[in-house]
Formats: C-alpha cells, structure tokens, sequence
C-alpha cells in the first residue's frame, strides 16, 4: 500500500522591485508576463521543512526607442520558507510541489518595475508499507474459520521518472525568416498514459506559440502557433497490460532554439522538452482472507487492528465548457496576437454521486492596437467556472487530487472593443474506495477452559434471534458450522427470528 504520511500546504507572497538592465531600453508599456518556481532545496527538519529556491519571471514590454519595439526583460527572485510540515523528521523524503498562483507586474518608471506573486507550496511525505492479512489456516488443531471476499487495489509500481521529447518545426512559406524570438509558450495536452508489457505508453499534443520578430529593415512581429502530436514509452520494469497507471506529469526543462533550414534560413525552431512524472501503478486483485476463526476442541484467541484498504472505484474524465466576454479598456483592436489561458482550482467538494468543482480560468491576450504610441495591448479576464464531474457511489473519504486542463481556448473580435472568449475545460481523476476492515495480526491457542465447558448444557435448543447467524451461535457453543446445518436440516445458512437449532455438545 502507499499513503501519505503527512501532507502541508502553504502561500506566501514575492515581491522586488528590479531595475531594466542598462542593456534594454526604456519602458513604455507592458505586455506579457509569466513566472515558473524552482526549487533548488529541501530540507526536513522536526516538524518543518525548509524551502529554497527563485521565481524565474520573464516580462515582455513595449518600448518607444529606436530598434526593436518589443524587448523581453528577466531574472530572478530567491525565496527561503519554512513550512510547517507535522511529524515529519530530518531522515523523511519530503517532496514539494510550487504553484505560481498570481503574477502581477507593474511599472514604477521607465527603468523599474514592481513583481509580486503570491506562491502555493505543496510539502507531502509519501510512504510505502505492507498491510498483512491471513488468507489460509494450518495445524492440527481443530478450528473453524471463515472467509471474506475482497477486491483491493494495490501498488505495483511507485517511482519517478523523466522523458524527453525533440521536435522540429518549421515556419510555413508565407512566414518571413526568425530575426530573434521576442514570446514562446509551450503547453501540454491530452496526454494519455497506458500500462503495457514492461513499458508505459505516452501520447498528447504540444501545444506551441511563438512571437518573434522576422528577417527585414523593420523588423516586423509575427505570431506562429502550432499544434504537434506526440508518442513513445517509457520502460518500466515489472509493469503489465491490465493495470491502472495514476501518472501526474509537468512540464520541466525547455529548450528552444531557432536553427537554419537546408537552405541556410532561419527558419526551423528545435524543441527539446523534458516531462516529470510522478507514477504511481496499481494492480487490482481479487483474494479471500480469514475474517474470523474460534476452536472446537481448543480455545483460539485473535489479536486484530483497523486497516483502511482500497479498490478502485472509478477512473473519470469530464469536459464543460466556459463562454464570456472581455470588454476591453481601450479600443481600437486591430488584430489578436495570442490567448492562454490556465485554470485555477480554488474549491473540491464532495456530492452525491460526483466531485463539485470551482475555480476560475485565466485568460490572458495580447493584441495590435492602432496607437502609435502604444501598438501592442494585452487583456486579461477571470471566468469562474462550476461543474460536477460524475462518480456514482463516492463517499467523502474516497476523493483524490481533480487534475484539471484547457483542452480548448478560442477568442474572436466582437468588435474594437468586445472580445468572445470560449474554452473547454478538462478533468480527470482516479478515485479509489475506502474499504475499511478488521484483519487478523495474532492468533493463540491454549486448552479449553474445563469450568467454562462444563456449564454448556449436553443438549439444547436454541431460540433464533434477530442478528444470529450460524457462525455466531457456533462460536459461542464451539460446535463446528456444518454439524449444526446438517443437525438442523439447513440447505441454506439463512436464519429467521424465532426459529429453533438443536445443539449437541462434542459433536
């Protein structure tokens, strides 16, 4: 089995201001901005866990000098946080998980601006442990046991692992050459995971934009945008056809660099990623154990704990669709360059039958406006969004994190100043039950107690109540389950209230 031993979660708030390098030119306007966290180290103490690590921010910005009208402006911000993590200690794995949850960028003057972001971090210590239960009884006593059927879901494969993708794209013939590349957006989608004989199957889309600044005296901007499908697998020692992978993945190092063509252009873009997964996979299995067990000719006595075991109870994706519209602070649109968006859980509720979901989409756009002062605009909108993802029989013990994606983003121009947005939103889980259960851990044998056994009548004729059934009534007179059904003329183990059992003792 694997749980999670102890689990925190945290925000905190960066801010700095940072000056422009002498290198770049002055401010006029912002445009764009987006933030990673990197976590350079972690390190578990007594009830706490130190983080270290940046926010690595990239800000591209409008600027009224000569040159370039773009420019793109970096760096770093380093964080130290001490999470309050319980019951962890120096000698746990802890992994941590960082969210840049918002990203605000203001301009203080032409060479300064203003970065605050508000961070999640996700501390957890996961552990791996055996649950024992009894499944057969051997010896020479005589004892009567009984069996419980169970249908459990157990780890087979826990580890990380990383893979690497390599792509080549190349611009359409109606683009012109790359001069440099000012904005680049890769995204993940559809990825799909499937357990095979000793691999994992992966396959999804990459999602790709890029602004960059063509061949030319002006130097004009061009946006690209392509979608590239992808494939592979990923060895995995001990895996099996049948299984049920539960693989978190994100998106880690990227490297993208412009190259010639054949004919010396720069005109290809080579994309290198490398994917993170967390993989977790569970093989189901159907098994009987010993539920209970007492003597005929001995006393047995059972030592028994509380285990929490698991079957899966459902593997489930659900879309829904998002729709508004974005009045924009200054009109006069020419043309839309690009759209993103990203989804924000903010609330995971248990219901009947499903998983109530409610969060917001992020939309971010950037457009050509006809100022000269100002030609580059970008927009930026919250949509809330609520959908209930179906899972019959859920309870609220059995939920498991909800990962949640944009599948689809389209916005068109209504007009100057109206923009249409439309997204569709996926979402997807592994839920498993909680199966509670009573197991055996010891089992003793000693003499029948002579005093106890001699006040137990010979023969008598037991009166059926509400709640017996013939393990109970056997235990009680140690008499083995099959004499009294074939004493009492039963073809069936049903017993009804009132009903009268003949019991021989020592038979």
């Amino acid at each position: 089995m694997d749980r999670t031993k102890t689990e925190a979660v945290t925000q905190f708030t960066i801010e700095d201001d940072v000056n422009i390098p002498d290198s770049k030119p002055d401010v006029n306007a912002l445009n764009l901005e987006k933030g990673e966290l990197v976590i350079d180290e972690i390190k578990p103490g007594t009830d706490s866990v130190n983080v270290r690590g940046y926010l690595s921010y990239v800000v591209l910005y409008h600027t009224l000098e000569e040159g370039s009208s773009l420019v793109v402006t970096e760096g770093k911000l380093p964080f130290d946080e001490k999470v309050n993590l319980r019951d962890v200690v120096p000698s746990d794995s802890v992994s941590v998980e960082g969210e840049v949850e918002d990203l605000t960028v203001n301009m203080i003057n032409s060479r300064k601006l203003n970065i605050q972001s508000l961070v999640t971090l996700t501390a957890k210590v996961e552990e791996l442990y055996d649950e024992e239960a009894p499944t057969a009884v051997h010896g020479e006593e005589k004892a009567e046991y009984r069996r419980m059927p169970l249908e459990i879901a157990q780890i087979a494969i826990c580890k990380n692992d990383i893979f690497r993708l390599k792509e080549e794209i190349t611009l359409p013939s109606n683009y012109p050459n790359i001069f440099q590349i000012l904005w680049d957006t890769v995204s993940l989608g559809d990825v799909e995971f499937k357990a095979m004989e000793e691999k994992i199957t992966l396959s999804g889309d990459i999602h790709v934009f890029l602004l960059y600044e063509g061949e030319g005296e002006e130097h004009p901007v061009r946006s690209f945008e392509t979608t590239i499908p992808f494939s592979g697998a990923l060895e995995c020692h001990g895996c099996r056809e049948g299984m049920l992978p539960d693989i978190r993945y994100r998106l880690g190092q990227k490297e993208l660099a412009v190259r010639p063509d054949f004919d010396g252009e720069e005109r290809s873009i080579a994309l290198e990623l490398v994917l993170d997964f967390v993989i977790r996979i569970y093989e189901e299995e159907k098994l009987e154990i010993i539920s209970d067990i007492y003597g005929v000719s001995n006393e047995i006595t059972t030592v028994t704990h509380k285990a929490d075991l698991r079957r899966l109870l459902a593997k489930v994706t659900g879309k829904t669709k998002v729709t508004d519209h974005i009045h924009m602070k200054v009109g006069n649109v020419l043309q839309l360059l690009h759209s993103e968006g990203t989804v924000t859980p903010e609330q995971q509720t248990v219901v009947e039958n499903g998983i109530l979901l409610q969060g917001s989409l992020t939309v971010k756009i950037m457009y050509i406006t006809g100022e000269d002062d100002a030609p580059y605009g970008c927009a930026q909108a919250q949509i809330p969004y609520k959908y209930t993802l179906e899972v019959p029989d859920i309870a609220p013990e059995d939920t498991d994190t909800v990962h949640a994606e944009v599948e689809q983003l389209q916005v068109t121009m209504l007009d100057g100043e109206e923009m249409d947005v439309k997204a569709v939103l996926c979402f997807s889980t592994v839920v498993f039950k909680s199966v509670p259960v009573e197991l055996i851990s010891q089992v003793s044998v000693a003499p029948l107690d002579t005093g106890k056994m001699s006040n137990l009548p010979g023969m008598v004729v037991y009166m059926v109540k509400d709640g017996d059934n013939l393990w109970n009534i056997g235990k009680k007179y140690y008499a083995p389950v099959d004499t009294l059904r074939r004493l009492n003329g039963l073809e069936t183990d049903e017993l009804k209230a009132g009903q009268k059992l003949l019991i021989v003792k020592g038979s």
